[in-house]
């Protein structure tokens, strides 16, 4: 496989309203992120990926955006933009502009011009369907709870919104909206961004007449269009964002032949914890068996083929330290023991902010106190359904997304230092004992494991390219594999769980060295290995 730069790449994901207010008025935004540059440095991070930061009025946080090639207000202006790109990439640090394209905002200039009449010139622009008997034309359900289509009284038509009504669906059949998204991609190229994020980017191929939305039969020709028409020669990133992917639909993605992404991110690890055939705030206890399957075919494989993308967390998922960790007397272990199993692993890795403190997830007691869409049209879903307060608000500290957009936790000092004004969204009580501060003051600390971590594989190419084969397939407490390449080899060992383990290697493992542990005092024998709760170590064998 060709060499890229983002192989070898660490991928740090900023949420910017949750992440440094710099002006006091309670809401992160690019000048907080410039001031942070230097804490990134440290950490050793070559891109950031930024969450939207377009013109928005907010629906979804940023992800339903009126104007593709300005900022948003309470984020600053295309100056502080442009500087932020312009710092970052002093300091050697790329940033991967978030791609939303599968719908805009319905107060996007496009959408206000498409309501006006059916014989507008944008009309085309959005996908309108007449009435079915009356009501909806089909089925077809939004992922924020309810029918994907909206009347609009004016022109007697739906529209289809897959997300919010206020995210109307953009037709990709129309080439006029191709080329739009094309121009406004070659914008930011040409202001020297490092790539794109994009986000729900198996949906652009949607046949909603047949029913049809992720991986429709003309995604790979808008992508590899795409490629040409504003990505290709300028080696850029490009991670799509796959809810529906399979290792051999991730290979069409992700083939350097096929000119389209250089990876994706695919979910079918994050949905282990679901129950089967309900919602994902249905919740079961993970079977680490499942993970380790699961994890391993996506390792196996896209080799030679394609390219991972590997992560725990992002703005739409819970805090994994609380999530499959425990965020309680183990916290610091079982932070380090989960970004040691996946950042050994072959991939790209990405950390999502506040990952590297051991951020865990908020338990807001009042249901008003949360501000994710997502979150409150559920509540009011599920009481209407019957369920009660309480079983709703368990569902919500395990799997609601506000639980990965309490601002970050910089200090010890009110609102943790994210602001001095009063937070859009409260902060986690906790930020009085877990903040970056502290974290940057303990060499022991989560931090400087992540940093050792990313160090790791900056001077391994056996992390980077190596082949993986898992070992102790059918161990129900303890993920082990290993990785080889040209002769070298490296084992990473996790005790998953908060028990001791026995272990015994049947393979020669007698002359290692530890690169990384989670304890001071790890041991070398690996035939007689003793494990303690949570205990991840990453050997060298000679």
């Amino acid at each position: 496989m060709e060499r890229k730069w983002w192989h070898s790449s660490v991928v740090y994901q900023i949420y910017p309203r949750s992440f440094n207010d710099s002006n006091g008025d309670g809401i992160g935004d690019i000048n907080g992120i410039r001031e942070k540059l230097d804490y990134l440095k440290e950490l050793g991070i070559d891109v950031i990926w930024l969450s939207p930061v377009y013109k928005s009025p907010n629906d979804d946080n940023g992800y339903d955006i009126s104007d593709y090639c300005d900022i948003m207000d309470e984020f600053g202006t295309m100056e502080d933009m442009d500087n932020l790109l312009k710092e970052a990439n002093e300091k050697g640090i790329k940033i991967l502009m978030d791609l939303v394209v599968n719908h805009t905002s319905d107060e996007h200039k496009w959408f206000i011009e498409a309501k006006k009449s059916k014989d507008n010139k944008y009309r085309d622009y959005y996908i309108w369907r007449d009435p079915v008997d009356g009501h909806e034309p089909n089925d077809l359900a939004s992922c924020f709870s309810g029918s994907a289509w909206q009347y609009d009284e004016s022109t007697d038509q739906y529209y289809l919104h897959l997300f919010s009504k206020k995210q109307p669906d953009l037709n990709w059949e129309n080439e006029k909206v191709r080329n739009e998204v094309y121009k406004m991609m070659n914008f930011w190229v040409d202001k020297g961004i490092g790539g794109f994020r994009m986000d729900v980017i198996d949906l652009i191929g949607k046949v909603p007449d047949e029913m049809i939305t992720g991986n429709g039969p003309k995604l790979h020709d808008y992508l590899q269009e795409m490629n040409k028409a504003a990505l290709e020669g300028h080696d850029l990133l490009t991670v799509g964002e796959t809810w529906g992917a399979t290792p051999e639909i991730a290979k069409l993605y992700s083939n350097p032949k096929r000119k389209e992404l250089s990876m994706v991110f695919q979910f079918e690890h994050i949905g282990l914890d679901q129950i089967e055939g309900k919602e994902k705030w249905d919740v079961k206890p993970l079977d680490l068996l499942d993970l380790k399957k699961v994890l391993s075919k996506w390792q196996t494989e896209l080799e030679g083929e394609g390219w991972n993308s590997l992560f725990w967390n992002n703005h739409d998922l819970p805090r994994i330290v609380s999530r499959w960790g425990n965020d309680k007397e183990y916290r610091v272990e079982s932070a380090k023991m989960l970004a040691t199993l996946l950042h050994g692993m072959k991939g790209t890795p990405y950390i999502y902010q506040g990952e590297e403190l051991g951020m865990t997830n908020v338990r807001f007691e009042d249901i008003n106190e949360y501000n994710d869409i997502e979150t409150l049209n559920m509540y009011k879903d599920r009481i209407s359904k019957g369920y009660s307060h309480d079983e709703i608000m368990a569902s919500i500290y395990a799997k609601g997304r506000d639980n990965a957009r309490t601002p970050m936790q910089w200090d010890s000092t009110e609102n943790a230092g994210f602001t001095t004004g009063n937070p859009w969204l409260a902060v986690n009580k906790n930020y009085k004992f877990i903040n970056a501060e502290d974290c940057l003051q303990d060499k022991d600390s989560i931090f400087y494991h992540y940093k050792k971590l990313i160090d790791i594989r900056k001077h391994n190419d056996t992390i980077i390219y190596g082949d993986y084969k898992l070992l102790l397939p059918e161990d129900k407490n303890v993920f082990a594999y290993s990785r080889k390449l040209n002769g070298d080899k490296i084992v990473v060992v996790c005790n998953f769980y908060n028990k001791e383990i026995n272990l015994n290697f049947k393979e020669d493992f007698n002359n290692v060295e530890i690169l990384l542990s989670n304890y001071k005092d790890s041991s070398i024998l690996m035939k007689d290995l003793k494990l303690r709760p949570y205990e991840a170590i990453m050997y060298r064998i000679k």
